[in-house]
């Protein structure tokens, strides 16, 4: 399990190389593995399972310090490739492409399978500590209904989906959605915003090889840009902000953890103050 340190504002680096092993995580995919990153702030963690053959199980690892993943945690999990099934202890839930699922505190086992190894299933997994158990919920993405945001004039038309989040599934404190722009639009979010009561993380999906998304982060004053790429994830602390523009359209999933799972809750950063 990788291990990234929280990091104070005033330490944020300069140099792109130091950023990206600060805050990015660009290998979470790997055929036949579980590959699991634990974030100090929030106590997150994010992971990605793609089985190719054999089943896969979600362990325990040592940083946790439970006899089970899910001891002391609930998990979201959604998936961005092929189809596959996920089982919670007894349970079997059948996962198509862009399903959603949520597990709460107090599971067992969970491990992940795919219906066509050629086509793996391409799990996403953000975790954070609970305090109760909720019960595990299926989500098919056919049926979460869509927000339409943005507009085609500032180039950031896009639709996003709530998977976990009040009023839809009963969590502990993870929110967690997906969201889809449209053919000529690349904004992911405008305008740029923090969250003081929560942090964030983004997995950016469903661009070509040869594609890019150049992602803004750091206090609105004293911005810094990662470069990403398909299937890789970025954390964003609460005094960070998080937007990106592509080469061309894309999807991303966004998911939070902290005091407060009011989706609204955030600070504008006007374009205007950036820097």
């Amino acid at each position: 399990m990788q291990f990234l340190p929280s990091v104070h504002p005033q330490d944020l680096p300069g140099d792109p190389g130091e950023l990206r092993r600060r805050f990015l995580l660009g290998d979470l995919f790997q055929p036949g593995r579980v590959e699991l990153a634990y974030w100090e702030v929030d106590r997150t963690v994010i992971g990605g399972a793609v089985p190719t053959g054999e089943t896969l199980l979600l362990g325990s690892p040592e940083l946790l310090g439970a006899g089970a993943f899910c001891d002391r945690r609930e998990l979201g999990i959604i998936n961005l490739g092929g189809a596959g099934e996920i089982s919670v202890d007894e349970a079997v839930y059948p996962m198509a492409a862009r399903d959603g699922l949520y597990v709460g505190r107090g599971a067992k086992r969970v491990s992940f399978t795919s219906k066509d190894a050629s086509n793996p299933a391409r799990y996403y997994l953000l975790s954070y500590p609970a305090h109760t158990r909720h019960p595990v919920r299926h989500i098919e993405h056919a049926g979460v209904k869509p927000a339409e945001l943005g507009a085609p004039e500032t180039s950031n038309r896009r639709t996003l989906y709530k998977y976990f989040a009040p009023g839809l599934v009963e969590t502990c404190q993870l929110t967690m959605g997906l969201t889809v722009l449209a053919p000529g639009s690349v904004w992911n979010t405008l305008p740029p915003h923090t969250h003081l009561r929560r942090s964030e993380v983004y997995c950016y999906c469903d661009l070509a090889p040869d594609q890019a998304v150049v992602h803004l982060m750091g206090e609105p004053a004293a911005t810094r840009h990662l470069m990403m790429r398909n299937l890789q994830a970025v954390v964003s602390p609460s005094w960070s902000i998080h937007a990106g523009a592509g080469t061309s359209n894309y999807a991303f999933v966004w998911g939070m953890g902290g005091e407060n799972q009011d989706f609204a809750d955030m600070q504008s950063a006007p374009i205007s103050t950036l820097y």
